[in-house]
């Protein structure tokens, strides 16, 4: 008998454990400061070199390239290594699903790579640790090698789209799969928030795992409100055959 297409999408409460704050969410740093939300608006980024000097000593500073997997990045993986079928839809950017040892080819980013740079020019890419290695030698706002164009993180700032072919390949994967878990995600965000609403309409077993109530409750077989970092690994068990300890859930 063939293993159920599990699909994961994982928000910003996945990474928390691993030290990384939300940033990006509703109530995030980039919401909350309009002058931090410059730093990251991909307008006032290409227009005004000031703010890409900030930017680039803001993530000079960042610890987020040092973070490590946690228990619910290793999880997915280990999952993954059993023998299920899976796929990591992720709203992060952090790289941790594959530092934990998730096949990049399974993991969509939809909201693209901070361990990467990409030159809005020329649209070469490289790592994130060299451009940054060239801030800690004293270039302010490092240009792309290859033409002199200005570099970014290969990112989706606010008011660029997401890449269509990501999105697309997240929707196929979102139809196609038996079991759905929205994991960390507030899904207020669109459109990856509304990935929750089609695989239900598809047909999908869909469980949410989230802390707080979220605007697709009403859709869920089950919901987990536990801590992400017992609570995925203890359920990712069960999508293997395991027995996993029974917990507060609704749904």
């Amino acid at each position: 008998m063939a293993k159920p297409l599990v699909a994961l999408l994982t928000g910003a409460g996945v990474s928390t454990d691993s030290g990384i704050p939300d940033y990006r969410g509703p109530d995030g740093l980039w919401r909350r400061d309009p002058e931090a939300e410059k730093l990251v608006t991909y307008d006032c980024y290409m227009s005004d070199p000031e703010i890409r000097r900030r930017s680039w000593q803001m993530r000079r500073r960042t610890e987020a390239l040092g973070a490590e997997p946690n228990a619910a990045h290793r999880a997915v993986a280990a999952l993954e290594r059993s023998g299920v079928p899976v796929r990591v839809i992720t709203q992060n950017v952090d790289g941790l699903h594959q530092l934990a040892g998730m096949p990049a080819r399974k993991v969509l980013e939809l909201h693209g790579s901070a361990r990467s740079v990409v030159c809005t020019g020329c649209h070469a890419r490289g790592p994130m640790a060299d451009a940054l290695a060239r801030v800690e030698a004293g270039e302010e706002d490092p240009a792309c090698l290859e033409c002199g164009g200005i570099q970014k993180p290969a990112t989706v700032m606010f008011g660029e789209r997401l890449d269509p072919v990501v999105l697309g390949d997240a929707v196929a994967v979102t139809k196609a799969c038996q079991v759905f878990v929205a994991v960390g995600s507030s899904l207020q965000v669109q459109p990856a928030a509304g990935l929750a609403g089609v695989a239900a309409d598809h047909g999908a077993r869909l469980i949410i795992v989230n802390a707080e109530p979220t605007p697709y409750d009403d859709r869920a077989d089950e919901i987990v409100r536990e801590p992400i970092g017992r609570a995925l690994p203890e359920l990712l068990r069960g999508l293997t055959g395991q027995e996993r300890p029974a917990g507060p859930q609704g749904g």
